[in-house]
């Protein structure tokens, strides 16, 4: 496993790392029958890069792609217990969030992957599961411990579990999982989950939206 943990920009890093992976393992990328990739959420620049890299190589070696929510990655990290709680830091004073159940020893998302203010996905969870007993699973512990909430939801029950921000390997296991149940996909269909709109399309829309209204 490689982790990216230098200041050298994502998109240069990759494939020697990638190549770098496969030297410690004695295999070539032509060995791999399938790629696992998380598809988001997550930020825009990051995925796209991820994502481009993936399609390449599957279209290239005509391979299937496994990919993985980055959420159900941290839901899946979490502890034991039915409910789990898995958010991330969005930016913008909002984060990226899911309600995951535990059924049969894998966790199923609840509803939708959503994007808004932590205290909106709280009330969220409390009127979804109002007897507390919930797990909240994230890389980022102040995102929950400190928060003007958590006491309240701490008397309910719930207790925070900090996990890796490192989640390849969740992501292969994951991804290997969909592989031996038929869930995969080719490079055309690979398609990101960025929940958000970028930030180079909200400004494209915000304009050009602001010029139709001045006309």
């Amino acid at each position: 496993m490689a982790v990216h943990d230098t200041s050298e920009d994502y998109s240069s890093w990759l494939i020697p790392a990638i190549q770098r992976v496969l030297a410690h393992g004695k295999i070539t990328i032509g060995d791999v029958d399938v790629y696992a990739v998380t598809a988001g959420p997550g930020s825009f620049t990051g995925l796209r890069v991820g994502l481009t890299t993936v399609k390449a190589l599957a279209e290239i070696y005509g391979r299937g792609i496994a990919a993985v929510s980055r959420l159900e990655a941290i839901a899946s990290e979490g502890g034991g217990g039915e409910w789990i709680a898995a958010l991330v830091n969005g930016s913008r004073g909002e984060v990226y969030a899911g309600l995951y159940r535990r059924e049969a020893g894998r966790v199923v998302l609840q509803g939708e992957e959503s994007v808004m203010p932590v205290a909106e996905f709280v009330e969220t969870v409390r009127r979804s599961i109002p007897g507390g007993g919930v797990c909240w699973a994230t890389p980022d512990k102040q995102l929950v411990l400190g928060a003007p909430w958590w006491a309240e939801r701490a008397q309910a029950g719930d207790r925070v579990e900090v996990v890796t921000a490192v989640l390849a390997p969740r992501i292969g296991q994951i991804g290997y999982v969909q592989a031996q149940e038929g869930k995969l996909v080719d490079a055309l269909a690979l398609d990101a989950n960025y929940i958000r709109r970028s930030d180079a399309e909200r400004s494209w829309k915000d304009t050009t939206g602001a010029a139709r209204h001045a006309r």
